[in-house]
């Protein structure tokens, strides 16, 4: 029997704020299970990651980053048939894969969600009775072309037409290619159009809910077309594999709204949940975004619930211009890229080339170039330069000369002083500016441009250190002594801020920079950064203070694999 959709007596309660001192939950999407993991779930992972990292750097309040594994749904019952063991053996061995990917990677995930523990079930048992007693769901009959690897329903404008291996005409989706098949079903279905309006106008009073923009203005367009009820079930007799609807048998709850759930069930959903709801940013990739942005607020409407706070849209990263596919054998494997590039490098490459706004493309010979040239040589050989006894005897942080480096009202103004020449002031500026450019770019989703502009300050220190030739300055004379101290001083102190920047994208050679600077813990933060505070007439902390231990070369270069040398010999 139909029943009528109950109006919410008041608005779903708004998130708090997430400035100093507010919780916020970042996610991940939880991935599924019916493959091993690839570079594009740690690219997902390694974004949700920075952001945390860097939100706790910056004491911004408490954090949680949630991941997990997808573990239901036809396509894991049909996966385990295939590899002849049952469907719990192969989520335990393939989560298993996917727990120590990520924490081969050092994503600092606090919580790590399976949709087969039972707190989860518990939480989706609850959730799906909150959309029953709201008058949101209803028994029909539904019919349609469903994907079994995307686990969806598509509508024909998805849809091509192709032929199979065997030569005969088939429609498959076309955005992944996947086969598609007539489906008819009694399921329960969500009333998904009755939320169009209320998705639309959450949108429009939340310009920022959704990023980068291209992804904001493509779900307000979906919000312009029909917007058909949702089926939310699948007969038990096709899928066993799956969270049983309560007080039905005979149906199992769809794969996407048991899968979405974890997010409600990390933060303790039903009982404490609002300790942390709706203060959350979910990070997706754009194949599952409709999900995300549409799906899943309405169904938090339906349920009494606020839509999370933030949803963070990435692109996907393709192999030498090509789709990622079993079929083509060209899936990227992380722990072979993390044995070859190490942690840091492969993160940085990751972090570095990824644009979320559109698709990326991979191939070795790219990884091995970014790396060498940003962490081994520009940045590594800085570090090397600058506390190489020969040039820095006394092993310390040298003192800063205001005779030598004068304050100036506007560095844009003036052709130089003391020793200092106006280029040296606009690259001091540019220092000075980096640390709050870099915080408005992870605000804003944009990590390829904070770590694009610590790169070209890096360029720029460099060339500062060989404009002025510390090495051929003689130290017998005091005036050049004071220079060459200078010179170090300032360039010690780029390298501290640039070693406080980089930690939640490279943090074990952030923290061997550190260390050899001497940076104590506690001054890691990015709440307290400051950069030549001398110039600027204050006290610097480590001023004569002696350096950390040597421990060797910061990041060694990277060699082409065996695989790429091949290559290149043949070309």
């Amino acid at each position: 029997m139909l029943r009528p959709l109950r109006r919410l007596s008041r608005p779903p309660r708004r998130a708090a704020a997430t400035g100093p001192g507010r919780r916020l939950l970042l996610s991940t999407p939880i991935f599924y299970v019916n493959g091993p993991p690839h570079i594009g779930h740690l690219y997902s992972a390694l974004l949700a990651d920075a952001l945390h990292r860097h939100r706790l750097l910056r004491g911004a309040g408490p954090g949680r980053l949630s991941t997990g594994t997808d573990e239901h749904g036809l396509k894991i019952q049909q996966a385990a048939a295939e590899a002849g063991t049952s469907p719990p053996e192969l989520c335990e061995r393939v989560s298993s894969l996917f727990h120590q990917a990520l924490t081969h990677a050092a994503v600092s995930f606090t919580d790590f969600t399976r949709t087969s523990e039972p707190r989860h079930q518990r939480a989706v048992h609850h959730f799906w009775g909150a959309l029953r007693d709201g008058g949101a769901l209803y028994k029909g009959s539904y019919e349609g072309w469903y994907c079994t690897p995307e686990e969806c329903f598509l509508p024909e404008s998805q849809l091509a037409e192709r032929r199979d291996a065997q030569g005969r005409p088939c429609k498959v989706s076309l955005e992944t290619g996947h086969q598609v098949h007539w489906t008819k079903e009694d399921n329960y279905m969500f009333r998904l159009s009755a939320f169009q309006d209320p998705l639309r106008k959450w949108l429009r009073d939340n310009p920022q809910a959704i990023s980068p923009h291209p992804f904001y203005q493509r779900v307000l367009h979906w919000l312009e077309e029909d917007l058909p009820d949702l089926s939310v079930s699948r007969e038990r007799s096709r899928l066993q594999w799956g969270i049983p609807v309560p007080s039905d048998s005979t149906q199992t709850i769809y794969v996407w709204v048991d899968a979405l759930v974890n997010y409600l069930s990390v933060v303790g959903y039903p009982e404490t949940h609002s300790e942390w709801w709706p203060a959350v940013h979910h990070v997706v990739g754009k194949d599952i975004l409709k999900f995300h942005a549409v799906y899943w607020p309405a169904l938090l409407m339906a349920a009494g619930l606020a839509p999370p706070k933030r949803i963070l849209v990435h692109s996907h990263w393709t192999v030498r211009g090509q789709k990622m596919s079993k079929s083509l054998g060209n899936v990227i494997d992380p722990f072979a890229c993390i044995g070859q590039y190490t942690v840091d490098g492969f993160r940085y490459f990751l972090l570095r080339q990824g644009v979320p706004e559109r698709d990326c493309d991979y191939y070795d010979e790219k990884v091995v170039k970014v790396v060498n040239s940003e962490l081994a040589d520009a940045l590594g050989g800085l570090l090397n330069r600058s506390t190489a006894l020969s040039i820095n005897p006394s092993n310390t942080y040298p003192c800063f000369s205001e005779s030598c480096f004068p304050k100036v009202l506007d560095y844009r103004e003036t052709k130089g002083m003391g020793r200092a020449s106006a280029e040296d002031y606009e690259f001091v500026a540019s220092v000075a500016s980096l640390p709050l450019q870099v915080a408005n770019y992870f605000e804003g989703f944009q990590i390829y441009k904070a770590l694009e502009c610590i790169a070209l300050c890096v360029r720029q220190t460099n060339s500062f250190f060989q404009r002025h030739r510390p090495w051929k300055l003689n130290r017998k004379d005091p005036a050049e002594q004071l220079w060459l101290d200078t010179i170090i001083h300032i360039t010690l102190e780029c390298l501290r801020v640039y070693g406080t920047l980089l930690q939640p994208v490279i943090p074990h050679t952030a923290d061997r920079l550190l260390s050899r600077l001497a940076v104590e813990p506690e001054e890691r933060g990015l709440s307290s950064l400051t950069f030549l505070a001398r110039y600027n007439g204050k006290s610097c902390p480590f001023e004569g203070r002696q350096l950390g231990p040597d421990t060797g070369i910061l990041f060694h270069r990277l060699e082409k694999s065996r695989q790429l040398q091949i290559e290149t010999k043949k070309l």
